[in-house]
């Protein structure tokens, strides 16, 4: 996943949708409004993308719609060419107009994912929220050409409110040889060895352990980040849909530290290939592994799996 991408012609700058709507805080969107956005593009506000594979797995996938349950993230703005430095905004519009107020979830009001469709130049970031407007915002440079999934993951204000994961696809123009992908299971990343325990299994939960190392030793020092010590985040190939993943275990005090090993528990809807980004943090400073995973049936194992998966 982390081969050089190389530049293939995309098009004119970012495909902004709804050129109009962005932008408009006074405006109070109804509810009818959100329905029709997600009547254009074949989603239901509550369906969240279903189709007969995700039913018959008795789970909804998440992060394949602009809209669900009264909210639709707004059209993106961005960079329209590589190597331009700039400024990516965006509004969550609920019933009443942008909304401005969130509960916070792994330490932050809102998770702004961003990747590449095919699975690369990942980034994990957290935008600036202007309450007068109900813009999110931060500094951005695109680095590769591109079809990019953009994701917010948040929770709505409200006792027993659900998170909620909105996406848009926005292309960056330029030529580029997609990244194929293929299962592996140990990362290394800035000096650092990250090695991936345990399989995914479609329709259930699985436990997943991730462990770090340097040079042969186990580190010990992970700080917290996130609420946990450290945030994994699962998308399944094909139509990126963002997967359910928890941190095991307690969450730890600010200011202490752990490590080596990591745990989560992921749910896999159905058995297909998951690309997996674990965000780490040691020193004050971030560092992200990127994996690659073949999720079985249940009840098989996932040695099988990934000894004839091959690669893309």
């Amino acid at each position: 996943m982390k081969t050089p991408a190389r530049l293939g012609l995309y098009g004119a700058g970012l495909a902004v949708a709804f050129g109009g709507a962005f932008g408009l805080a006074g405006v109070v969107v109804p509810a009818s409004a959100v329905d029709a956005w997600a009547k254009g593009t074949g989603m239901s506000t509550h369906s969240q993308g279903h189709t007969n594979e995700q039913q018959t797995a008795g789970q909804a996938l998440n992060g394949v719609s602009l809209s669900a349950d009264g909210f639709a993230l707004s059209p993106v703005k961005a960079p329209t060419a590589t190597g331009t430095e700039g400024e990516l905004s965006f509004q969550v519009i609920g019933q009443g107009g942008p909304v401005t107020e969130f509960e916070r979830e792994h330490d932050k009001d809102l998770h702004l994912i961003v990747v590449r469709s095919d699975g690369a130049q990942f980034r994990h970031v957290h935008p600036m929220l202007n309450e007068a407007t109900g813009t999110w915002s931060l500094p951005w440079t695109w680095q590769e050409a591109g079809t990019y999934r953009v994701y917010t993951d948040f929770t709505p204000p409200g006792e027993g409110a659900s998170g909620i994961t909105l996406t848009r696809t926005v292309q960056v123009a330029g030529d580029y040889a997609p990244v194929a992908s293929s299962p592996k299971r140990i990362d290394e990343v800035d000096g650092y060895t990250v090695t991936l325990d345990g399989g995914l299994a479609a329709g259930s939960t699985s436990e997943l352990t991730l462990s770090v190392s340097r040079d042969g030793e186990p580190v010990t020092t992970l700080e917290p980040y996130l609420g946990a010590y450290g945030h994994l985040v699962a998308l399944r190939e094909g139509d990126l849909a963002y997967l359910h993943v928890h941190p095991e275990g307690k969450e730890p005090e600010p200011g202490s530290i752990g490590g080596a090993d990591i745990a989560f528990a992921a749910q896999a809807p159905t058995a297909g290939r998951y690309l997996l980004y674990l965000d780490f943090q040691v020193d004050g400073k971030v560092h992200t592994a990127e994996f690659v995973v073949d999720a079985g049936h249940a009840g098989g194992t996932q040695a099988d799996d990934d000894s004839h998966s091959g690669g893309h």
